[in-house]
């Protein structure tokens, strides 16, 4: 068998996106933080959807920064710019899960096997998260590209950006052999959808739920797992 290669999302899947509570509790308080960071994720994604529907782009840094602009405004705080540039500083130094820095380094270490990143975020965001975050840096080694979809101006599921992604790794026309590790499940849907093999994390272990009839080739319930794919898939 040839080489392996995987191709992990970056936020909800390396980054908690949940971990940017803790900065919200020092500005707006634990009362609210909680419900502002799924408010805000919720709405980033919605942008982006949105934007692919009208076929119209912002790279991730925008969109993220006005979802969180409109976070704060359903949540009826006040909008101070020093606050908000404070607060998306600090999201490019989101914490990892638990299971991300032993699994990278694992991976790093088998023969026949490479990892990306590919994410929606602008390429400032993802070297910024990769090279500079507390968490990730020590293990960026474990990446040998960083791929945006920013190159394409439209983001995940749209089948183009799955195809930029196989031609990135010289692999264009084999996206069977390529494998998306993501707990996004629209993320996985996508990358079925133009014939790639996909992990899905499932850290809840509420299983697939998803009823688009799309399903991962594997589901795992954490990245620790990912070392007994690989050795199943060398036989």
């Amino acid at each position: 068998m040839g080489k392996i290669l995987f191709a992990f999302d970056l936020y909800g899947t390396l980054l908690s996106t949940s971990s940017i509570a803790k900065v919200l509790t020092e500005h707006y308080g634990a009362g609210k933080a909680e419900s502002m960071q799924g408010v805000w994720r919720k709405y980033q994604l919605e942008y982006s959807w949105r934007l692919n529907c009208m076929k119209q782009y912002e790279d991730f840094e925008t969109v993220t920064y006005k979802s969180l602009l409109h976070t704060l405004t359903e949540h009826d705080v006040e909008i101070r710019q020093q606050v908000v540039d404070s607060v998306m500083k600090a999201y490019d130094n989101l914490s990892t899960f638990p299971d991300v820095a032993a699994a990278l380094r694992s991976l790093k270490d088998t023969p026949g096997v490479e990892c990306v990143v590919f994410s929606n975020g602008s390429q400032k965001m993802i070297n910024n998260s990769v090279n500079s975050s507390k968490d990730l840096k020590p293990v960026s080694s474990a990446f040998s590209q960083l791929v945006s979809v920013d190159h394409m101006r439209s983001f995940k599921p749209d089948p183009e950006v799955y195809r930029y992604l196989a031609q990135c790794v010289d692999m264009a026309g084999q996206e069977s052999q390529l494998w998306l590790v993501s707990s996004n499940p629209f993320d996985v849907v996508g990358a079925r959808a133009v014939g790639m093999n996909a992990v899905w994390v499932d850290r809840t272990g509420k299983g697939w739920q998803d009823k688009l009839g799309l399903e991962p080739t594997k589901i795992i319930r954490g990245l620790g797992g990912l070392t007994e794919l690989v050795s199943s898939l060398k036989g």
